[in-house]
């Protein structure tokens, strides 16, 4: 069935209330993340800056207001650009939500898989967003050098780092850290396509928020399959 057949039962169970819950959940916390600190940045500020500044020729600026318009528009380009990164490390929080929800319906003779602790998920989601903000802050440096290869180079970049923390964190469920390392290095070129499959629609706002959801989902049935073609004598 190959990696198609992956992405088309993923596709499948998109509408799960299960999947539909993380999203609300990953994307309210991101949310909350960019209104508080918005806000709490505001207030900082309030206390700090005077109410007003008398320039010469100018007047009295209120300098309140004039700050107030530029932290909220600073704050909707931030979570423009930050939103999807943001979201993508809270869905890491409730992957194994996303992946049990999958396992129960595709592969519910399995028993459960283990549990990742809290650390190792956070350890791992953290790792990899800044790994992710690193990496396409370098190729920003190929964009403005070749703007025909853009979307290429993001597609390419982010299938990687998509097909990489998706699938180690997946595998890592059933094989633990040096099985999910194991198997993935071995099936490295599959899971980076897989990731690429992933990364193209990143670049259409909103749509890309449900991207982590498929990405989980796809590298679930990724895994499995894999996973039973090295078992095979």
């Amino acid at each position: 069935m190959g990696l198609f057949g992956d992405f088309g039962k993923a596709l499948q169970q998109l509408f799960d209330r299960k999947f539909i819950w993380v999203l609300v959940k990953s994307v309210g916390l991101s949310a909350l993340l960019f209104g508080g600190a918005y806000w709490g940045f505001i207030a900082l500020a309030t206390a700090i800056l005077p109410g007003s500044i008398t320039l010469p020729w100018l007047g009295s600026i209120p300098v309140g207001d004039w700050f107030d318009e530029m932290a909220l528009g600073g704050a909707v380009f931030m979570a423009f650009f930050l939103m999807f990164p943001v979201a993508i490390l809270f869905i890491g929080f409730f992957l194994e939500e996303i992946a049990d929800a999958v396992e129960a319906r595709f592969y519910p003779h399995l028993a459960p898989a283990a549990a990742l602790s809290f650390w190792a998920v956070m350890g791992e989601a953290m790792r990899f967003l800044m790994i992710m903000v690193l990496a396409n802050l370098l190729a920003l440096i190929i964009y403005f050098a070749s703007s025909l290869l853009a979307p290429v180079i993001f597609w390419l970049v982010n299938g990687y780092l998509l097909g990489r923390e998706y699938f180690q964190l997946v595998a890592m469920r059933r094989l633990g850290l040096r099985g999910a390392d194991k198997l993935r290095k071995k099936h490295r070129l599959g899971i980076w396509l897989a990731g690429v499959l992933m990364a193209v629609p990143l670049s259409v706002p909103l749509l890309n928020l449900l991207i982590p959801l498929l990405g989980v989902a796809t590298f679930t049935h990724q895994f499995h399959r894999l996973a039973a073609k090295n078992t095979k004598p």
